[in-house]
């Protein structure tokens, strides 16, 4: 498949290390550009995981998609790609998807005592922003 001219390859989560090494060692994609995931809330499996790609020996870039429900962890790809680390750690702060085999996954961005996962659809994040606020700073929130 290929949106705007760049190939998307969509693998299963069993397979994506396994995967991935090939694609570092033998389609030299060597450098992991992004991670990220994307909340389509209706579909069974709700996540799509996102790692972009880039071949410096071939000057290409590869979309990788992995399908997941919720609670269905990732593999990490942080021993194939070590930039992979912060990147899976903001994806598990924002949207709740651990990555199995992750050598130290723990929120990144917000605190450790937060609440749900901001970029979920279904996220209430005035809720989470009132209460938060109250408990942390025991303060009313401005919003």
């Amino acid at each position: 498949m290929q949106d705007r001219k760049q190939p998307i390859l969509t693998v299963d989560r069993a397979r994506l290390v396994e995967i991935a090494l090939h694609l570092r060692d033998e389609e030299k994609f060597d450098m992991l550009a992004d991670l990220t995931a994307v909340d389509w809330p209706k579909r069974e499996k709700r996540f799509d995981v996102i790692l972009n790609l880039y071949s410096f020996a071939k000057n290409e870039r590869l979309m990788v998609k992995v399908h997941a429900a919720d609670a269905e962890e990732v593999p990490s790809v942080v021993s194939v790609w070590p930039t992979a680390n912060w990147q899976e750690r903001e994806v598990f702060d924002m949207f709740g998807i651990v990555f199995s085999g992750h050598p130290d996954l723990k929120r990144i961005l917000l605190p450790d005592e937060w609440q749900g996962y901001p970029l979920r659809k279904d996220y209430d994040i005035l809720q989470q922003d009132t209460a938060w606020v109250r408990e942390n700073l025991e303060i009313e929130s401005g919003q």
